[in-house]
């Protein structure tokens, strides 16, 4: 039997005064990211990368937090948050008569309520805008295929991928179709034509969004994060019918992803996969975010680039995942690029420390060769 889908509910049309809005208020006025509120203390900022606990009493009670919470969730929420220990949404707060968007995490830990929250920009920056190199451009000029943004929560990864989005909305003529959970990013439409879908809102779940989403005859296809394998299936399908297929995982490094892939399928079927991989995938870009040393720039992404040339094609199909970083290393010519790379020229163009550098670089000896000029070579990949 066919599953029905169920009503879209209608969306907010302004946000609502909550008393938890007050909170969200101050981390706007203070220019922060992130909002962590927890049992027993008081609620805790996140601005320029660093953890700073706001001049007020502590929550001290589950009842007390619950009171903040509960009136940010519809009924699906609630009951997924009951049900799962934790839920997502997004979250509108009005400051200073703008609506600014959140994505919202409530979870249960030691049996406590307790929430993270990120601060969605208002405003999508471009490549320049947000210190990413040149080729990220070239990832966003394909047909058909798929690109991945790799990193850890709160890597600006979201971020990347809706700058990439709005790159192909000032520059061509296609319908862009986001399925989301929550969507974050609300983009206006300019040379394109773009639908935005919430999961729990606008349809009941990913799977019938991604049925329904091969009929709406879109061109690029943002997916949100790859999660499990049903999730990963699908979105590759959509990339070898015709599309191009935006996504997101959890991953440390660009050649990581790869393995990183892999494990959500058993390993029958680890074979065809990368092939269709190889064939398929037109990109990987992981990224990292680091606190910079200037006041008019709060953070820069350092970004690992790998594209699918035929060195990098071929070592996926062969299982050879540990020649990878070398494949990027001699293919910089085309674009590509190693952390240490992106940790050089900002350090060089002053952004960065060299010992927040260090603090993140997968090779530090190798970095600070490259800062006294000596030039780097790496192993042979043949």
């Amino acid at each position: 039997m066919a599953t029905a889908e169920v009503p879209a509910k209608p969306k907010m049309v302004g946000p609502r005064n909550l008393e938890v809005d007050k909170i969200f208020r101050l981390l706007i006025k203070f220019g922060g990211s992130d909002l962590h509120m927890q049992v027993g203390k008081a609620p805790i900022l996140r601005i320029k990368g660093t953890l700073r606990e706001l001049d007020m009493p502590p929550i001290d009670t589950a009842e007390k937090m619950e009171q903040l919470f509960f009136p940010m969730m519809d009924e699906r929420n609630k009951r997924i948050y009951h049900e799962n220990g934790g839920t997502d949404f997004a979250h509108i707060v009005e400051y200073e008569g703008e609506p600014w968007r959140f994505r919202v995490n409530l979870f249960v830990q030691l049996g406590l309520p307790g929430m993270v929250s990120r601060k969605v920009e208002r405003f999508i920056p471009n490549f320049e805008g947000l210190n990413l190199p040149p080729v990220m451009e070239s990832l966003c000029k394909f047909d058909q295929g798929m690109v991945l943004l790799a990193g850890v929560t709160g890597s600006g990864k979201s971020t990347t991928i809706a700058s990439m989005l709005n790159w192909v909305n000032h520059n061509y003529r296609k319908h862009i179709l986001t399925i989301e959970d929550p969507i974050e990013f609300v983009y206006t439409a300019e040379k394109c034509l773009i639908n935005q879908r919430e999961i729990g809102m606008d349809v009941r779940d990913f799977e019938i969004a991604m049925k329904h989403a091969v009929r709406q005859d879109p061109d690029i296809m943002l997916v949100g994060e790859m999660r499990d394998r049903e999730t990963f299936e699908t979105a590759m399908h959509a990339a070898e019918t015709g599309h191009l297929v935006f996504g997101t995982i959890h991953a440390s490094s660009a050649p990581s992803t790869i393995g990183r892939i892999l494990d959500l399928f058993p390993q029958d079927m680890h074979r065809a996969l990368r092939s269709s991989m190889a064939f398929n995938m037109k990109g990987i870009v992981a990224q990292k975010l680091l606190p910079t040393i200037r006041e008019d720039v709060k953070r820069v992404p350092v970004v690992e680039i790998m594209t699918f040339n035929p060195t990098v094609r071929k070592l996926i199909v062969e299982g050879d995942d540990g020649k990878l970083p070398a494949a990027i290393r001699i293919g910089k010519d085309e674009g590509m690029q190693q952390f240490n790379d992106s940790l050089y020229h900002f350090i060089e163009n002053e952004f960065i420390s060299r010992q927040a550098a260090f603090e993140v670089s997968p090779n530090v000896e190798e970095l600070k060769m490259m800062l006294k000029g000596i030039q780097v070579k790496g192993p042979a990949i043949l």
